[in-house]
């Protein structure tokens, strides 16, 4: 990848990063132990402190290599950095500043430019995602998976490919969600639900439940049609001006829909609702109050279902769960307790936590995708920690955590059920047995097909054969 930058600098003046906020960074360390990056290389320029002193470094004049513009990109954006930071540093910010540089300035390899031509024309757009469904359910279930496994072509498609294909999790009826959804009994809230494009396409189990426990806590539920994409993968790729349209007309449908709340079951989407009155800060006329605005009502489902307390009876469920916290529900949000009090309301739910919870698992966004390789080391780790609890269930938040992990796990041969917080309260309310929750979360929609069988080399076969002749 050829260096960029301008005369002058490394960056423009179309919004560079806060050199008052890089500024912040003291380099004590505390950052390092956190960083997935880090963690697994050791070096200094891949860990939070050693990317900002890039970024100071552009500020101050200095153009930014290939070198340095590839440990800027090899950065998961997960923001376990700000838990860990006693100075406060809004490292968030400044990453995405600089990555929006990045889009604009540098001229990446022509490869690179079309994975990322295919990733981001595909997957901020629900109506592109849904029309992939009927090829994918098809191919799932035609056995052509087994087959091009067994031949090796799996094993030669692009990487991008590859790992898209790995990821997939298994596809089911999409259950249709009413536009509007009356509470049970007596009224509590009036909310909108943000359906998500990955969540409504492939988790749309997981909306559908969330619908069921609003209503059952008295919420009326609004899921305003061609609702859009919220712009998270846009905003932490650098795709700025593509974020602020998604976030324009995220903010256009849900003051249509008249809600006291926007509920988000994604934790990368409520992330960046949260977020948009400075995303859209800029903006001209009455954007950034009404960005502002919108932000203010935003909730993760866990949020809200703990704010308003408990109302629908819990049935028993005798299960240990490890819950996994998404990066962007923990360390973006600071939503860590209230998934954690939910899941203990439920008679009989035993929780366990993980070793190393503030390491990502890989999936960030797209991250899985453009950098497979780390993404990978990052999957085993963290499914080696789920498995080191002894838990029945993994429980997440994130359909990206969800596809990273459970889809690892069966690649790893340890096949584990996997489920959304939002499942369990489903369940729990509605008197499912535990069970047939961990039968429906290890073979139902959403959840990964069994890794394909691959083709041993044939004197690996020969060997086998000759010493079963012998025994």
């Amino acid at each position: 990848m050829p260096g960029f930058g301008l005369p002058g600098g490394a960056f423009d003046g179309c919004d560079p990063p806060d050199a008052a906020l890089a500024g912040d960074c003291v380099h004590c360390g505390f950052c390092l132990p956190t960083c997935p990056t880090y963690v697994l290389w050791g070096e200094e320029m891949d860990s939070p402190r050693g990317r900002i002193d890039l970024i100071k470094g552009g500020l101050e004049g200095n153009l930014l290599d290939a070198t340095a513009v590839r440990h800027l990109d090899q950065c998961l954006g997960c923001m376990a950095c700000m838990t860990a930071c006693p100075s406060g540093v809004q490292y968030d910010k400044l990453i995405e500043a600089t990555r929006g540089q990045l889009e604009r300035r540098t001229t990446r390899p022509r490869r690179e430019r079309l994975i990322r031509a295919l990733v981001y024309g595909l997957f901020p757009y629900p109506r592109r995602l849904r029309a992939l469904r009927g090829p994918l359910r098809a191919y799932q279930s035609s056995g052509l998976r087994g087959l091009l496994a067994r031949v090796g072509l799996l094993r030669r498609l692009p990487s991008v490919l590859r790992a898209m294909e790995a990821l997939a999790p298994r596809l089911g009826p999409a259950p249709a969600l009413s536009e509007r959804t009356p509470a049970t009994g007596t009224r509590r809230r009036t909310v909108g639900l943000l359906t998500g494009c990955v969540q409504g396409t492939f988790f749309p189990d997981v909306n559908a439940a969330t619908v069921r426990v609003l209503t059952a806590e008295g919420c009326e539920v609004v899921a305003p049609r061609r609702q859009g994409c919220c712009g998270a993968l846009s905003a932490h790729a650098g795709r700025l001006p593509e974020a602020v349209r998604f976030a324009r007309h995220v903010i256009e449908t849900f003051e249509a829909a008249d809600v006291d709340a926007v509920v988000v079951n994604a934790a990368g989407c409520g992330s960046q609702l949260k977020e948009y009155g400075h995303l859209l800060r800029d903006e001209g006329g009455d954007w950034p109050a009404r960005a502002e605005a919108l932000a203010a009502r935003v909730r993760d489902i866990t949020e809200l279902l703990d704010e308003i307390g408990p109302l629908a009876p819990r049935h028993p469920l005798p299960l240990t769960v490890a819950y996994q916290d998404a990066c962007h529900l923990a360390h973006a949000q600071s939503v860590r307790d209230q998934p954690r009090r939910l899941l203990r309301g439920v008679p009989g739910v035993q929780l366990r936590e993980l070793p190393e919870p503030e390491i990502c698992c890989g999936s960030a966004g797209t991250y899985n995708l453009l950098h497979p390789e780390p993404a990978r080391e990052l999957g085993e780790r963290k499914a080696r920690a789920v498995l080191s609890t002894g838990a029945r269930l993994m429980v997440t938040a994130n359909p990206g955590c969800w596809m990273q992990v459970a889809g690892t796990l069966a690649g790893m041969g340890e096949r584990m059920p996997v489920a959304h917080t939002v499942q369990v309260l489903d369940a729990a309310i509605r008197g499912i047995p535990a069970e047939r929750l961990l039968a429906d979360a290890l073979d139902g929609p959403g959840t990964p097909l069994p890794a394909p069988r691959r083709p041993r080399p044939r004197a690996e076969a020969e060997a086998e054969a000759e010493a079963e002749a012998e025994g």
